[in-house]
């Protein structure tokens, strides 16, 4: 058992191991049967979600970790053996599993459609099916994200979007993965310091509620941060009142400027954004402060961003969280692994509804 059960930690050690029971059922009755000629499958997306009419390529990084690193060690193979389903000699061919396949690939940040394969492989048929679930659990949620990532990038019509997510996305594991997600899809950056480190992803943050609320006075509040961060305060303004808390900010802005420093900016998570916004635009500009960013946040969706811009919000940044790490809106990806060929030709599914487009294929742009 996993030193740390309750986090169910996803490892170099045990990743052979995240995929679907069937798949290595499979593997072993083709390894019984002798049957590990080369074959290619495909990745593809049946059809679009609600509300989109296109799809943003992304994931291919972590498969392509993935197909390099993944093994089954000790540990993995005495559990497989513990389930009494897996023959000896498939167990020694895990033993000694490498990926030996190739893989095309549309590249990250690319733009494609249903049916088109977004990722063909062709290996050993063993191999390729045992390497299906993490294909598809990695490339439908970041192909997922990516995809709205990109509408809320395009809605905010060149201001920039922030990853504000990881607090309300679903598991730790998710959180890494929307946020490189989200940037391939055009964010700036994310609040997840952990994703900032794995990926050199450009981090950014204010600061909450709570810590206004931890001073005697907001005042106070903004001046401790200000002292503490003197090239990285931007100051949440609305705990109280928002426009006294940008006439307080203004104070500080002022303290900064004398100290040879500035207010980077103000944010604004409640009430009327577009007046409130407005409001501490006209009051920043009027001190003198027109490079002080104004960064709106709270249950921020592509379509919010664009009635805002639309009714003449003062925005440089919006920061969106939980709509985006969870793509609410689509909050699934139906992309799925078929066979397409292998020894003996082309190979295709004809269920209804589910029919395949056969034989290896090039996507043309």
């Amino acid at each position: 058992m996993s030193d740390y059960p309750a986090f169910g930690f996803v490892t170099p050690q045990n990743m052979g191991l995240l995929t679907d029971l069937y798949e290595l059922t499979m593997a072993d009755s083709y390894f019984r049967q002798q049957m590990n000629d080369p074959a290619t499958f495909d990745v593809f997306v049946r059809e679009l979600p609600p509300n989109r009419s296109f799809l943003v390529s992304a994931g291919l990084e972590s498969v392509l970790h993935y197909l390099e690193h993944v093994r089954f060690d000790e540990e993995a193979l005495a559990y497989l053996r513990s389930l009494g389903r897996f023959s000896d000699g498939f167990l020694g061919y895990l033993r000694e599993f490498r990926f030996t396949g190739t893989v095309r690939a549309i590249p990250e940040g690319e733009i494609f459609f249903p049916p088109e394969p977004l990722l063909e492989v062709t290996a050993p048929r063993i191999d390729a099916q045992i390497i299906e679930t993490f294909l598809l659990n990695t490339l439908n949620f970041q192909v997922m994200i990516a995809s709205k990532t990109a509408r809320v990038t395009l809605a905010a019509q060149g201001r920039g979007i922030i990853d504000y997510s990881p607090r309300r996305d679903h598991g730790a594991d998710a959180a890494l993965k929307v946020a490189r997600a989200s940037y391939i899809g055009g964010c700036l950056g994310t609040s997840c310091v952990l994703a900032g480190h794995l990926y050199g992803i450009p981090v950014f943050g204010t600061m909450a509620h709570s810590y206004i609320m931890s001073f005697q006075d907001e005042l106070s509040a903004f001046r401790a941060f200000a002292e503490d961060f003197p090239d990285n305060s931007v100051l949440l303004i609305d705990t109280f009142d928002t426009l006294t808390g940008a006439e307080r900010a203004i104070v500080v802005a002022g303290e900064l400027t004398a100290r040879g420093h500035r207010l980077r900016g103000v944010r604004i998570d409640s009430g009327d954004l577009v007046a409130a916004s407005r409001r501490v635009r006209a009051m920043l500009d009027a001190a003198g402060l027109r490079d002080t960013q104004i960064v709106l946040s709270g249950d921020l969706n592509e379509l919010k961003i664009a009635d805002l811009i639309l009714a003449g919000a003062a925005a440089d940044i919006f920061g969106v969280g939980t709509e985006l790490g969870t793509s609410a809106d689509a909050p699934h990806m139906g992309g799925v692994y078929k066979l397409v060929e292998d020894v003996e030709g082309y190979r295709i599914k004809l269920s209804t509804g589910k029919a395949t487009l056969p034989g290896r294929k090039q996507v043309w742009r």
